[in-house]
């Protein structure tokens, strides 16, 4: 099956560097941040951002096991919004400003479930992307 090795630990050439390495559960401290809000037809995503715009935390509606046609509903979006804002809120987040895309059902709800857990939003922006005429859209469904 090949050769054996025999791996040293400890000793001279085999220390483990243990000082300066990032832990994977580090907890970032956030006062100020941005939320973002991506609501499709079939899911709503929402992240939390630090100022500089680096991802802090994040929750799905599929992350919260909903399936299927459950993911797309309002419902789905308030604890969506309500989780990923609780776990900013143990990072110390106070004030965000809200960024929203896309034309999903959570759109509204995501909304009110950020406001319903006590943090102050600063300002509430739509950033929906529109075309400029790029590709053509899909037949309308015959059903």
């Amino acid at each position: 099956m090949g050769k054996k090795r025999i791996v040293t630990t400890g000793g001279e050439g085999g220390e483990k560097k243990a000082e300066g390495s990032a832990s994977k559960g580090a907890k970032k401290h956030v006062l100020r941040g941005i939320i973002n809000i991506t609501s499709s037809y079939n899911n709503t995503i929402v992240s939390v951002c630090d100022a500089q715009g680096a991802v802090v935390t994040w929750a799905s509606a599929g992350n919260l096991g909903f399936k299927g046609a459950r993911k797309s509903t309002p419902y789905a979006a308030t604890l969506v919004a309500k989780e990923a804002t609780e776990r900013a809120k143990h990072m110390g987040l106070q004030e965000a400003s809200v960024v929203v895309r896309g034309i999903g059902p959570g759109r509204e709800a995501a909304i009110r479930g950020i406001v319903g857990t006590g943090i102050t939003v600063s300002s509430i922006v739509d950033d929906t992307p529109q075309p400029h005429n790029g590709v053509k859209p899909p037949k309308p469904r015959r059903v």
